[in-house]
């Protein structure tokens, strides 16, 4: 696996009430994910995205949250116990090789993978894996830390969603990331 994996304790400070001074989850996802809605969070970490969603999503919503590390998950269950939302919540351990996802053909609503795929080992199988499971005109988040992800590479990784069939529907501005807002083109 990459060594560009962020350390599991590191999982601590990016859950942080703190970090929501610059990436506010509600502020970044609210135009996106609304009640009832299945939503994917791709590489969850401690939750910093998931618990807010499944908050959003309501009692008739679901968010899936996958992360590659026991010990985020481990965290996610407690925080997600503590905060009322297990209902809503699934958490599945992916492996560097799959995102554990393959069951959720055309069911997820709204896909998000923030921070987290420059750190795979192979981002167009994983990108094919997401886009698989998003219903036709299901959206894609993908946001990637502009000190890690150079602007050529961040262009790489939407060119490889392009080709598996996604297409750029906004660039919202989220501070210190560079991201694209697609969407599954119906015919794919």
């Amino acid at each position: 696996m990459s060594e560009r994996i962020c350390p599991w304790w590191l999982g601590y400070l990016l859950a942080s009430p703190l970090r929501r001074l610059l990436q506010n989850p509600e502020d970044i996802l609210t135009p996106h994910v609304k009640p009832g809605m299945t939503v994917l969070d791709v590489g969850c970490g401690m939750g910093f995205f998931t618990l807010p969603m499944a908050r959003m999503v309501g009692a008739d919503g679901r968010v899936i949250a996958v992360d590659l590390q026991g010990k985020m998950i481990l965290s996610l269950r407690r925080r997600m116990t503590t905060a009322g939302l297990s209902a809503r919540i699934e958490t599945r351990n992916c492996t560097s090789g799959s995102l554990a996802i393959d069951n959720l053909a055309e069911h997820i609503d709204f896909a998000l993978a923030f921070a987290v795929l420059h750190e795979m080992p192979d981002i167009k199988s994983a990108l094919a894996s997401i886009c698989r499971s998003l219903r036709p005109a299901g959206r894609l988040l993908i946001a990637e830390p502009t000190g890690h992800v150079s602007e050529e590479e961040f262009k790489q990784t939407t060119l490889l969603a392009i080709e598996l069939g996604l297409d750029v529907i906004d660039s919202p501005r989220i501070r210190r990331s560079r991201s694209a807002l697609l969407s599954r083109k119906s015919n794919h």
